[in-house]
């Protein structure tokens, strides 16, 4: 059975930083989606959940970084990677990136008709 990596997003800028490595630019973007719902009181509730995603400036599909600003709406395609680390106090943690294939920004006119 073949296997699968992708995974596909559509949320806003929260973050960008753009650094260059081996003479590429690459850009560490924070994205947040979010998820509306009704509670079991039936209040409306919505919860956010924030990627991290990782993109080489040059690869297809991927937008020219100085285009992209802090709540702008973006769509990403791509694969889950997972990393451990140490964090200050010592404590092994775990991480969740995207490292992208594909990142466009989205016309808000079109996301708007979309969701």
């Amino acid at each position: 059975m073949e296997q699968l990596n992708r995974i596909e997003i559509r949320g806003n800028v929260g973050n960008i930083l753009v650094n260059t490595v081996g003479g590429k630019r690459v850009a560490h973007i924070s994205v947040a989606t979010s998820y509306a719902y009704k509670g079991s009181n039936g209040e409306a509730n919505i919860d956010t959940t924030w990627h991290n995603v990782t993109a080489w400036e040059g690869s297809k599909g991927i937008a020219d970084f100085d285009q992209i600003k802090v709540g702008f709406p973006v769509y990403v395609t791509g694969r889950v990677r997972m990393q451990r680390y140490m964090s200050k106090e010592g404590v092994e943690k775990t991480g969740y990136d995207i490292i992208a294939s594909q990142l466009e920004m989205i016309d808000d006119r079109v996301s708007t008709q979309i969701g």
